[in-house]
């Protein structure tokens, strides 16, 4: 996708080194990180400096082949059993992450070096066909005209290039259909806000940004003909974790008639999860919630406290939005009913 009119990717590997663009000082200013070893990748994940189930996935991924890189040849295996481990603790929700670590973990242990980096490759070439066939399946959905709300960023920085959400509406602008979208700006981290609407700057897609509580007024005035949300997990049943919040979107667009989609690659499903209560979700640092980061009158980035000293924060990452709230599961190999996930197995 584009960045000041050059192509990117949201994470790639050069030699030995993971590059990411450091999505936290987004959208003040564009850098790239490059990281040189598998604890330091393990740590971008875990900082958020990366975000986005498809993206953390083949981050991770490009971590374990670092590690078989990494690993001495007295203690290979252990080496690499560890870095797994580390890798794995990141981010407990998003299960693309496993996905990846254990696809190339499986390479790893016939210690071929060169394959691991391949398969690594791989994964991330994966998401980046599969995005694409999402923006293709979604298309239709997407008529000219049409006014989006989405919440959080699931466009081409969290999931490697297009998008999961995203995708569609990229590709029926290119097309040159006129489509509107409502941008949630998602606290406590602000992924809409900073990140959702600098891509689609980026992609000269019309778009404003709203409060997270306004969803349900432009919902109510006729003001939304669909909305489309990425996810981090999707169990069996089609019970769907996503950033938080996105349950009370979903709740809100079933009262007033309007298609609620989620849009993923079918790695994102976990077969192993029969119900959405069995999806960890993740508690994130209070800090989030009292302080927020910002731009200031000398164009300095400055993190600043929202809250009163010494008040308390509760920071659950995401939300399960049950399967009986999503019209339908947006995948590279079509639009299933929530209920329906298994005929893509």
């Amino acid at each position: 996708m584009k960045v000041h009119g050059k192509d990117y990717r949201a994470v790639w590997m050069e030699r030995r080194d993971v590059m990411v663009i450091d999505q936290t000082l987004l959208p003040h200013r564009f850098k790239l990180l490059r990281l040189g070893n598998h604890r330091e990748t393990a740590r971008v994940i875990a900082a958020m400096i990366v975000r986005g189930a498809g993206t953390i996935g083949a981050t991770a991924g490009y971590g374990m082949a670092q590690a078989v890189f990494e690993a001495p040849a007295r203690g290979f295996d252990t080496y690499v059993e560890q870095a797994c481990q580390r890798l794995l603790r990141t981010r407990p929700t998003a299960v693309d992450l496993k996905h990846a670590v254990d696809r190339v973990r499986a390479v790893a242990m016939e210690k071929d070096r060169g394959a691991a980096v391949a398969e690594a490759e791989r994964i991330a070439d994966e998401y980046v066909v599969r995005a694409r066939r999402i923006g293709e399946v979604g298309l239709p959905l997407i008529r000219s005209g049409s006014r989006v709300l989405t919440h959080c960023n699931a466009g081409w920085l969290a999931l490697v290039d297009w998008g999961s959400a995203t995708a569609p509406i990229y590709l029926a602008h290119r097309k040159g259909r006129k489509v509107f979208v409502w941008v949630d700006e998602t606290r406590p981290r602000n992924q809409g806000a900073n990140l959702t609407s600098w891509e689609l700057l980026n992609e000269g897609v019309p778009h404003k940004i709203i409060a997270d509580n306004a969803g349900g007024f432009y919902m109510q005035h006729g003001e939304v003909d669909l909305c489309i949300v990425g996810a981090d997990r999707i169990a069996a049943n089609g019970d769907t974790a996503n950033k938080i919040g996105t349950y009370q979107k979903a709740v809100l667009a079933r009262e007033n008639g309007i298609p609620f989609y989620v849009a993923a690659p079918t790695s994102t499903i976990d077969w192993k999860c029969q119900t959405g209560a069995d999806i960890p979700i993740e508690e994130r640092d209070e800090d989030e919630v009292r302080f927020i980061s910002g731009v200031n009158a000398r164009n300095r980035i400055e993190c600043i406290r929202l809250t009163p000293p010494g008040a308390h924060a509760a920071n659950p990452g995401f939300d399960v939005t049950p399967a009986k709230f999503i019209t339908g599961i947006i995948t590279e190999k079509g639009i299933v009913k929530s209920g329906k996930l298994r005929s893509l197995r």
